[in-house]
Order: C-alpha cells, then structure tokens, then sequence
C-alpha cells in the first residue's frame, strides 16, 4: 500500500455497525482517524458511547492502539434542523408516506460523506469506511451500495481526489456483523460492542440485555436484538474479515 492508501477515516457513531467498522479499519491500515456527526440526535448518549468504545479499544487491543489516531467531532446541527425527523425531534416511530421508518433522515448519508471526504482531503487520509449496509436496513435509500458508488465518484471529480469509500457491512446481515466482531478482535471486541456500543433509537441505556443496552423494541433494538439471537444459536461462529 503507498502512504495515502494505508489511512483511513471512519464514520464513527458509537454503534454496533460503526464499532465493527472502526475494529476493521485497524486491523487493515497503519493509520485511523474516527469522526462523528452532531446533528442534533434527540439522544447525546450515543456521542457518549463513542469514547467508551475507543477507550475500550485502545486498552484491550495494544496491537491496535499505535494504530488508532484522533477522534473528530463535526457540528451540522442546522443539517438536523432542516431534516427534522424521529432521530432529531420528539416524534413517534412510525412508517411514512413513503413507506420508510420516520428515523430516516432524508440525504444523511450524503451529507456524512461530504463532510467526511473534505476533512479527509485536509487530513490526507483518502480512505473514507461506513457502516451503511443493504441486507439488514431499514429501507434506506442511502444505505444503498449504488447509492454510495454514486457518491464516491461524485466526490473524487469535484475534490479533485482518489478516495476509496469502503463498506464492509454492506453485504453482511447483522448476525454476520455479530460474527464478524468476532473475528476481528474474538469475545473481547464482542464484549465492547454489547457493553459499551449505542443503537436504540431512544437513547434508553437501563438495562444491559444479552445483546446490549436499549429498549428493546424500537426497530434498531429489534434488528441488534434479532441478529444476536440468529448468531448466538448458531454456536457463535466468527467471520473472517
């Protein structure tokens, strides 16, 4: 790998998908830098757990520690403002007009990704990670493989850059993802995740269940919970990465 392909910048939420992103990364480039997004979420819980996972990280794996660079915190609060939803506003869950989750937060990936490319350009890291995935999703459009080819190529023509946006969930259900963690860093990456890592959607971290903290009934607990379960009957396989 040259000097600028071995470093990486990964979209870091603090979640289940981010947390598996962020352990694959280090396990691939000499160089990883995490940033977050503040939009406004209903719920600051999330950008607590982002450091929990690091710290984690950075105490439990030495081998990835050297590896593992600054965390960033990008503020678009009037992104949130503008594409107010049930992730930035106290609303109901429930399904539009659209027939998508009202978490869905219209272009936010886009969104994510611009950001993410021009910090990188200025931290000369061109290889961007995202969680996005298109087995185990809520209907997202932009969670969509074609959707994020579309973006890298617009980026790389208007940034004048070389940037590679890797997904490596993008094919994986999210058993798999449980496997997945697994291979990269075996029980002790299994625990983070359960402990440490943000999914629900209403930000409730009471009590600590089998596959985590949350509610346990909003659709990001129910798709975490759901996949746990496909993988722990399984006997717990892991998966290469």
């Amino acid at each position: 790998m040259g000097p600028m392909i071995d470093q990486a910048l990964v979209l870091f939420s603090g979640g289940q998908d981010s947390t598996a992103c962020l352990a694959w990364a280090l396990a691939r480039y000499a160089r990883v830098e995490t940033v977050g997004f503040d939009y406004g979420q209903r719920h600051g819980v999330e950008l607590e757990a982002r450091q929990a996972v690091r710290a984690r990280i950075l105490r439990e794996f030495p081998q990835w520690a050297d590896r593992l660079g600054e965390d960033h915190m990008l503020d678009i609060k009037s992104f949130g403002a503008l594409a107010e939803t049930a992730m930035t506003a106290e609303r109901a869950i429930e399904i539009t007009e659209k027939g998508l989750p009202s978490t869905y937060v219209p272009g936010r990936n886009l969104v994510f990704l611009t950001y993410a490319a021009a910090f990188a350009d200025r931290r000369k890291l061109n290889v961007l990670v995202g969680g996005m995935c298109e087995t185990d999703f809520s209907g997202y459009p932009d969670c969509r493989r074609d959707t994020i080819d579309a973006m890298e190529t617009a980026l790389n023509l208007g940034m004048e850059q070389d940037f590679r946006i890797e997904t490596p969930l993008m094919r994986l259900t999210k058993a798999e993802t449980w496997a997945l963690a697994k291979g990269l860093g075996d029980e002790q990456l299994v625990a983070i995740t359960i402990e440490e890592s943000h999914t629900c959607y209403l930000g409730e971290r009471g009590t600590l269940h089998a596959w985590g903290h949350g509610c346990g009934t909003c659709p990001a607990c129910e798709l975490r919970q759901r996949g746990y379960e496909a993988w722990d009957a399984e006997g717990r396989p892991e998966l290469a990465p």
